[in-house]
């Protein structure tokens, strides 16, 4: 299989989803479209993932290259190829689809619980999740849902968490891809944004890993390996 993976932000790690990639035999091709604006073409993959970043999903000031991206997230879809965009990545596939980006009217951080919908109950990659788990969240935006999507997952802070497009296009604003050594690289990384979001989170970080950090983790990486499992080859 081939895929393409989209990074938004200079430190981005795969985490379970790069697990779940590799253990598929993935060939994968990397893209960093902030640094020069290259975007993968749908003749050469047969799925793509877009990760997360700081900016907005409308920051076409700073971020030129973002109506070229939710265009090309939407002509994968409309192929037929397995799409999956996580948290920016959800939020640049709805602008893709024409709903509407939410700035800054949702904000969510550390290990949240996240409910499924009904529809989720049938669906090939969170069917088989538990009713209510624990998963990581760092976002500040939300997004109305595509026409046409089917809900998937809701929270407290966000009614929108997961959501499909046609066969095999996810979006999830929750990082199930981010297991318990993402979030520590994380909370070192960005120390001033991480307490920002969350006060005392530096003193309570190891606590709140070891109570929610492995079922997380196991979350993630089942969700991970369920959305390899709908990557055809094209």
């Amino acid at each position: 299989m081939r895929v393409a993976v989209v990074e938004n932000t200079r430190i981005t790690h795969h985490g379970q989803v790069g697990v779940a990639l590799h253990e598929a035999g993935t060939r994968i091709g990397q893209y960093r479209p902030y640094l020069d604006g290259r975007l993968p073409t749908l003749a050469d993959y047969d799925a793509l993932v877009v990760f997360g970043g700081e900016q907005t999903a409308l920051a076409d000031d700073s971020h030129p290259y973002l109506p070229a991206l939710a265009a090309t997230m939407r002509a994968f879809s409309e192929a037929d190829r397995a799409v999956l965009g996580i948290c920016l990545g959800a939020q640049i596939l709805a602008r893709g689809f024409g709903a509407q980006n939410l700035i800054g009217t949702a904000p969510e951080f550390g290990w949240c619980p996240v409910q499924l919908t009904e529809a989720a109950q049938t669906d090939p990659v969170l069917g088989a999740l538990p009713a209510t788990f624990p998963i990581f969240e760092w976002h500040s935006d939300t997004f109305s849902l595509p026409d046409g999507a089917v809900h998937l997952a809701h929270s407290a802070g966000a009614a929108h968490q997961a959501y499909r497009l046609g066969r095999a296009t996810y979006g999830t604003q929750f990082h199930f891809e981010a297991s318990r050594p993402v979030v520590a690289d994380w909370s070192r990384s960005f120390p001033t944004l991480a307490e920002a979001m969350q006060p005392g989170w530096a003193a309570d970080h190891p606590t709140l890993a070891e109570r929610f950090g492995p079922e997380a983790d196991r979350i993630g990486l089942q969700i991970a390996r369920g959305f390899v499992a709908q990557i055809r080859p094209a």
